[in-house]
């Protein structure tokens, strides 16, 4: 998405943590207050305020575009009326909650749709999220906290970001937050206290926190070194194949691909070989792969599906032809539906691009 001709893009400042509580929307308000006094247009365009009455008061004097109204099965939920944001055209517009679903029959899915619509509007827009929301952090956050997190954002929105907080707290101080009532209701506290909000997690959290924005300031920086060059060495030198399969473990395939892909700065591309020999692929078996190859477009992966009698030669001779230098698999299951999908697949292709890397990646399985 690019802003009109003659009209520059919005900037984007994400405000991350690493779980509710920890201060993001009230760091976003208080500095929405500190522009405002600076003279700066500021609105409110979406604050969910959680009863957090210290983080309330850091809205007095800010103006709040009212919300828009949408009906869904008899019942009236509010979302951000971007339209009506855009039409204020304010300098800078508070969201919160970035990676939010919208309900059904909003104008855009999810609330990151409305903020890039605010960006190519020329609205600047400071935004807050956690990052267990990230895409590719999806299965490392599941292994951290037991919670599937369903609400994410992809890697790629988040590179649209010119900038990067992360807004920190202690464990041990985010406890104490919970036990005093701030966060939460106290009976929800003693919910979170006794499962998300285990101490043990929330450190491991907020350690993929820290990590998550040394990388956004590492890509920004090397963006900046990398802008001056043009042409063909200016490409990447690594390329990433992901073999995908109709397999659900080719999601968290996909996920480690992408996430290895922005640390190394590498292309990515994602493939499935259909066989044209042996048993068929079954009407299930091809479901399964469209939607593993329409997440991969969602994190802006380039994707391919060829047919082939030889499989592994095929996934080969796409990778010579694309330069790829690394090739990531699934671990193949003892026994496979189709023949040429399981374990000799793996071996063959590994015999064939001895002048590639190929790593294999476990299906990932919480303990306990």
């Amino acid at each position: 998405m690019s802003a009109p001709s003659g009209e520059r893009r919005g900037r984007l400042r994400v405000l991350l943590g690493y779980a509710a509580g920890v201060g993001k929307t009230y760091e976003m308000l208080s500095e929405g207050q500190r522009l405002r006094s600076d003279g700066v247009d500021v609105v409110i365009g979406y604050f969910e305020p959680h009863g957090r009455r210290d983080t309330i008061s850091r809205t007095e004097g800010l103006e709040a575009v009212p919300r828009r109204r949408v009906e869904y099965r008899g019942a009236v939920f509010e979302e951000m009326d971007t339209d009506a944001v855009i039409a204020r055209h304010p300098q800078v517009c508070l969201v919160d909650e970035f990676a939010h679903t919208n309900v059904p029959g909003s104008p855009r899915g999810k609330r990151w749709e409305d903020v890039l619509a605010l960006l190519d509007a020329g609205i600047d827009v400071y935004t807050t999220m956690n990052v267990q929301h990230l895409e590719s952090l999806n299965d490392q956050v599941w292994q951290i906290s037991g919670v599937r997190v369903r609400e994410t954002v992809p890697d790629w929105v988040m590179k649209e970001a010119d900038e990067v907080v992360m807004v920190d707290v202690t464990p041990r101080a985010l406890v104490h937050r919970l036990e005093r009532g701030v966060v939460y209701a106290p009976d929800k506290a003693q919910r979170a206290l006794a499962n998300f909000f285990q101490e043990s997690t929330l450190a491991a959290l907020r350690e993929l926190a820290m990590r998550q924005t040394a990388h956004e300031v590492d890509i920004r920086h090397s963006a900046e070194e990398r802008r001056p060059e043009s042409g063909p060495q200016a490409r990447a030198a690594e390329r990433i194949l992901i073999c995908v399969g109709p397999e659900a473990a080719s999601a968290a395939l996909i996920r480690r691909g992408r996430r290895v892909a922005d640390f190394i700065h590498a292309e990515c591309f994602a493939l499935f070989v259909r066989p044209t020999r042996g048993e068929p692929v079954s009407e299930s078996e091809r479901e399964s792969v469209d939607r593993h190859l329409n997440f991969a477009r969602n994190l802006h992966i380039e994707t391919r599906v060829l047919e082939s009698d030889d499989v592994p030669a095929a996934i080969v001779d796409f990778a010579r032809m694309y330069q790829i230098t690394q090739v990531f698999m699934g671990r193949p299951r003892r026994f496979h539906r189709l023949p040429m999908m399981g374990r000799n697949l793996v071996q063959r292709v590994v015999e064939l691009a001895h002048d590639m890397q190929i790593t294999i990646v476990a299906e990932r399985r919480r303990s306990g």
